[in-house]
């Protein structure tokens, strides 16, 4: 082994000295931390004093702590004020009340006190500083809770207004001027809340009568800035001819202050003033005002005369829009860049608005210029090439872009605004490449606000909605996460504008112009998923659940369910894990082939439910919930009630306890006496569960279980008229799921008869096509004829007209089903009460020749064509509705029952 080099040696030496004395610093740090926190600790004299008798009322000790408390307990007094008036109003009053004013007003003084003993002998001593910082924060924390407590008595209304007014207004009034900015700002709010309820009386004499000594010259800055926001408040409360009298006078005063801060802060307030007053009135005295600030020496105050103009143009008629507001409007645009850029953010923020409320009395030239502006916004500060490295910007470069970047983002904001002021059939040829430029931003926000609006944009595009599908696809394949959660809020609703706007004779090209829409939705999901963003991943599964709507049923099947499969067994967090596994039970009930639905749920059944992570077995139970609550009651008890109740046998106690709140659901679906059977097995798992369960957590939750199954009223064969609503419902589930077989045939039929070769996947997509395009209405006819394979009761159809006929309405269904169901999914979830109904009948069929059609066409399917993941000797656990004799418990379990418990024996041996 050598002896490392000099230099080496040097190199671990000088790095060692670095670390230890930036050890030692960190060290100092921490010490010098520590310090004030040593010192904050109360000593037993300090607690003794903050120790108070527990055997006084609420009362006694409110008025002990505001009289001989320290400002800590007396800030926590008047936070719990209001508590305090809710359960005895009198004695508060009476009693705490008075103290709290005594309370503020000493400190108010003592605070005064001090400043002037420091101000007079100078405070050199850190310590003197430290108990003067101390003891002013103390009293803006104390003043900052009575304000908020004040309020909350106010809108708790725990006393009459009168008392109100004559218990707290002249506290509130007295601290208006605090010094304290915050402060101020919290007894002003507090005051604007208790003017909206006060009686005018009240109004006039105390609030308005001294506000005209407020608002003079003579007064504080402060105080002219608390009565200009006191008099826009005011105007609400007194009609027109005393606002005329009174307040306009000091409105005029205040507009024409000598500070600037004031004449703004008077101008923002005179949009309520013109509110108050009138048309008239705003017309011959508050427009001039507005038109005379405008030209004001001060930006903030042209700033705040603009803004208040745009807000206001609808009291205004087209004469004085075009003769006195335009002029103005020009006259700010054309400053906005050559001298006051301080404007820009508010113009562009406004500008739609504006365009808006301008739109009828633009000349075509005047309107040809305001569109360039806005062009000219939206493309603000991409063209400068500053030649400066990123780490060497000078400050008021980067304070010039972040304003450049607002402004395009006020710009992206107001796009769908300058839609309409363009008219949407002008889009492509004005607005695209401006959209265009707003969608590829290389700012964020610019994105994210766009994405925002893209809905809007689709939905006044209408047919031109095609126009805009790559910036669809851009947006989706955004790096930024921010924008495409921003883009996803409304993705269903853009997905079907994109899909079903327009002429249907254009149709076809519409939807073969998305080929990249399915790998820009398979991208997002997966970067959001390795992100950290779990709730944006949540919201995007959620989403997926309309792509029934738009793409195929073999897209989705060899896109997006295997994906939904693996998210539900390998992501870590539950919320995510149920969105797919709701998403994935959407596709499950709009998939058109039998075999990869009996796919889909066998790998439910194999790979969750009888899964070797008990993790798994769980979302098997969050799936059933939502099977339940998707598919009609048949479709469950037919695929999922066996393996359900099966693991009550589960060796894990969290599976058992989720199945048992679970049973409820899963005994509503069931129907007396077609479920005879079933319901016995039922009964026999939940004695075994009483009988045999050793977790303690478990058996109480079983008893619970048990007591309301046995409240649970069981659904007859018949309608019942209780359960009318629900019944009507899950009818129409079964109904469309029958429908989706007959569907899958009458296609296989249509290709053999038309001997054309042509791929399942195409003749699909063109068959989803022709169902989302017909017009047909949502309700299914009652009588509508089905055939039943294997049925006494069917005949073949040998007319291929009757063939046409049906295809044509099983291509309609598909629309049909998806629009009346995925619409109303949230509906769906009242039939999940523990009282639903099933009626398994159709009407024009028996309930005997509708089974044979459910379990004969199955049957068939999987003996003429079983899907390569299949064995031969494996078959999905199904029970059939066909029988309501009563079965032998011990006899009525299927073979695919045995392994299973066999299985789970093993699992309790060896955990």
């Amino acid at each position: 082994m050598h002896p490392p080099s000099p230099a080496a040696a040097a190199a671990v030496m000088d790095f060692s000295q670095n670390s230890l004395f930036g050890y030692m610093e960190d060290l100092q740090e921490l010490t010098i931390i520590e310090r004030p926190v040593r010192r904050s600790l109360k000593t037993p004299e300090e607690i003794e004093r903050l120790t108070v008798d527990e055997d006084l009322s609420d009362i006694e000790r409110a008025v002990y702590l505001l009289s001989a408390g320290q400002d800590i307990q007396g800030t926590s007094v008047i936070a719990n004020l209001p508590f305090l008036m809710r359960q005895n109003p009198a004695e508060t009053l009476r009693r705490v009340l008075p103290k709290v004013r005594v309370h503020e007003d000493a400190h108010l003084f003592t605070q005064r006190v001090w400043i002037s003993l420091c101000l007079s002998r100078g405070c050199d001593s850190v310590e003197e500083k430290q108990e003067l910082e101390a003891l002013h924060v103390a009293g803006v924390e104390m003043q900052l809770t009575a304000a908020v407590s004040f309020l909350t008595i106010l809108q708790d209304e725990s006393v009459s207004v009168h008392t109100y007014a004559h218990s707290f207004l002249q506290v509130i009034l007295l601290h208006l001027e605090h010094r304290d900015a915050g402060v101020s700002n919290a007894w002003l709010e507090t005051l604007l809340s208790v003017i909206e309820v006060l009686p005018k009386d009240t109004l006039r004499h105390e609030i308005l009568n001294p506000l005209v000594s407020k608002a003079q010259l003579s007064q504080t800055v402060q105080s002219r800035l608390v009565s200009c926001k006191i008099l826009g408040k005011l105007t609400n409360k007194f009609d027109a001819l005393a606002i005329k009298r009174e307040i306009l006078p000091l409105v005029k005063s205040l507009c024409q202050d000598v500070e600037y801060e004031v004449r703004s802060c008077m101008c923002r307030q005179l949009e309520n003033i013109a509110q108050g007053i009138g048309t008239e009135l705003t017309k011959s005295v508050v427009l001039p005002e507005l038109i005379e600030l405008s030209r004001d020496e001060g930006s903030s105050v042209r700033l705040a005369a603009f803004e208040t103009l745009v807000n206001l143009l609808d009291i205004f008629d087209t004469d004085d829009r075009s003769q006195t507001i335009l002029p103005v409007v020009k006259s700010f645009c054309e400053k906005s860049f050559k001298a006051d850029e301080s404007i820009l953010i508010s113009l562009s923020f406004h500008l739609g608005k504006l365009c808006h409320g301008l739109y009828g009395i633009f000349t075509p030239d005047q309107h040809l210029r305001f569109l360039e502006f806005y062009k000219k916004l939206c493309t603000l500060g991409l063209q400068q090439e500053n030649g400066h490295n990123e780490n060497q910007i000078p400050p008021q470069i980067l304070e010039q872009e972040k304003k450049y970047i607002s402004v395009r983002k006020n710009c992206a904001y107001n796009f769908p605004a300058m839609i309409v002021f363009v008219d949407p059939k002008n889009f492509h040829m004005e607005l695209y490449s401006t959209f265009f430029c707003l969608c590829h931003d290389p700012e964020v926000p610019v994105r994210y606000t766009i994405a925002i609006c893209f809905y809007e944009v689709s939905k006044l595009l209408n047919s031109g909605v095609y126009l805009i599908h790559k910036e669809l696809i851009t947006l989706l394949q955004d790096e930024s996460l921010e924008v495409l959660d921003a883009l996803i809020d409304h993705l269903p609703e853009i997905l079907e504008l994109m899909s079903t706007g327009g002429e249907s004779s254009v149709q076809e090209n519409k939807l073969s112009s998305l080929p990249d829409l399915v790998p820009a939705l398979t991208a997002a999901e997966q970067r959001a998923a390795a992100s950290l963003k779990w709730r944006t991943h949540e919201k995007l599964l959620q989403k997926y659940a309309c792509l029934p709507q738009v793409i195929s049923s073999d897209q989705i099947y060899y896109r997006f369910l295997q994906r939904m499969f693996t998210i539900m067994m390998t992501n870590n967090v539950l919320p995510v894990q149920k969105a797919a596994s709701r998403t994935l039970c959407i596709f499950l009930r709009y998939n058109r082939k039998q075999e990869q639905r009996h796919e889909v749920i066998q790998k439910l059944i194999e790979q969750l439910g009888q899964g070797k992570s008990y993790w798994n077995r769980l979302r098997f139970l969050d799936t059933c919930e939502f099977i339940i609550e998707i598919f009609s009651k048949s479709f469950f008890c037919k695929y999922f009630f066996l393996p359900a109740i099966e693991l009550t046998h589960d060796p894990v106690a969290n599976v058992r306890m989720k199945l048992c709140y679970l049973l409820p659901k899963v005994k509503s679906t069931l129907k007396i006496p077609a479920d005879k059977h079933l319901l016995q097995q039922l009964e026999m798992c939940v004695r075994k569960l009483l009988c045999q369960e050793k977790d303690k957590d478990v058996l109480a939750i079983v008893r619970r279980t048990v007591l309301e199954l046995d409240r649970m009223e069981m659904s007859m064969d018949a309608f019942q008229k209780k359960f009318y609503e629900k019944d009507l419902l899950d009818q129409e589930k079964e109904r469309e799921e029958l429908l989706l077989l007959e569907m899958e045939q009458l296609e296989k039929e249509k290709q053999q008869n038309d001997g054309r070769p042509m791929s399942d996947k195409t003749f699909e997509k063109k068959q989803f096509v022709l169902g989302r395009d017909s017009k047909t209405p949502t309700s299914l006819p009652k009588n509508i004829p089905i055939s039943v394979p294997g049925s006494s009761s069917a005949t073949p159809s040998t007319s291929k007209e009757i063939k046409k006929s049906k295809l044509i309405r099983s291509q309609s269904f598909n629309n049909q089903a998806f629009h009346a169901k995925y619409g109303n999914l949230d509906k769906c979830t009242t039939s999940k009460s523990s009282t639903a109904a099933y009626t398994p009948s159709v009407s024009g069929l028996s309930k005997t020749s509708m089974i044979s059609l459910t379990d004969d066409s199955f049957r068939m399917r999987n003996t003429n064509s079983t899907p390569s993941s299949f064995s031969s000797n494996t078959s999905l656990p199904s029970t059939s509705r066909g029988t309501g004799n009563s079965v032998d418990p011990k006899s009525s379990g299927s073979k695919d029952t045995q392994p299973r418990k066999a299985t789970l024996k093993s699992r309790k041996s060896n955990p």
